[in-house]
């Protein structure tokens, strides 16, 4: 498939899932009877959207047609999507802004030296693909799997997908993974024509049936700071705020603080362990 074919089949797919999550009820539309497909159908859509029934229609089923700002403004808000959605489908459809050359893997002096300054706080440097890039001591002590891994396998995504009894277990992990998927798949539309990123997503999902399964639903999120909990096979529960600093472009600065005492004892005893 060339890349414009790809882009047509992501949208394609996109629209499809979240039209069917929107009810008739969510948009004050009576219910009707035999209601054959989840959601709402394509002529209502297009209805609420302002459009014609067949544009849309071929708009969904990834035909090459062009649409405007404004016609994908009013079929965001006819879906209710929010701002990951919203800037997902304008890419899916050749509205985003030029991507930027980014995920050069290059860690500069000055990052590792603010990661050794962060002391117990597990940090990280990584890039939109979740490639692991550099880490603190305090990181490795908390996911020793992770950063033993060889450098081209050294992937937060793929590790939390495949490694099915890490040392330090993530709860609520159906939750943080089916998030963590979707903010993922945002910054997959920014390189869907990048053979390493197509390569990446063929990969995993053949690995991985959750992964698949996730993939396959569409949703996309933005990056923000989360409140995380994980089961340390010695320390036991280890409590977490998460703050994704911007380094430079894409590659982010990923930040654990300890949010209760039991957290930062356990982290003390970690890291006078790995002295």
């Amino acid at each position: 498939m060339t890349v414009a074919e790809v882009r047509r089949s992501d949208l394609s797919a996109f629209l499809r899932t979240r039209r069917e999550r929107i009810t008739p009820e969510m948009v004050e539309l009576a219910p009707g009877p035999r209601r054959r497909t989840p959601g709402l159908r394509r002529e209502e859509v297009a209805q609420l959207a302002g459009v014609g029934v067949t544009w849309y229609t071929w708009l969904e089923q990834g035909r090459p047609i062009n649409a405007s700002a404004q016609v994908l403004d009013a079929i965001a808000r006819t879906l209710r999507l929010d701002s990951a959605e919203r800037q997902h489908l304008y890419r899916l459809a050749g509205h985003a802004e030029t991507p930027v050359d980014v995920d050069t893997g290059q860690v500069t002096p000055e990052m590792r030296q603010i990661l050794d300054r962060l002391g117990d706080m597990p940090s990280a440097v990584t890039n939109s693909r979740c490639d692991l890039l550099a880490w603190n001591g305090a990181y490795a002590a908390v996911f020793p799997e992770l950063v033993a891994l060889p450098e081209a396998e050294r992937n937060s995504l793929w590790h939390t997908c495949l490694n099915p009894a890490p040392s330090t277990m993530l709860l609520d992990r159906d939750h943080e993974l089916a998030r963590a998927v979707a903010v993922f798949r945002g910054a997959y539309s920014r390189h869907s024509d990048d053979p390493c990123w197509q390569d990446f997503v063929r990969r995993l999902s053949s690995e991985s049936a959750e992964f698949a399964r996730l993939w396959a639903r569409q949703d996309v999120a933005d990056p923000g700071p989360r409140e995380k909990a994980f089961k340390h096979v010695s320390q036991g529960v280890l409590r977490f705020s998460t703050t994704s600093l911007t380094a430079v472009a894409e590659i982010r600065l990923i930040v654990y603080t300890p949010t209760d005492e039991a957290t930062r004892t356990a982290m003390g005893k970690l890291l006078g362990a790995a002295r």
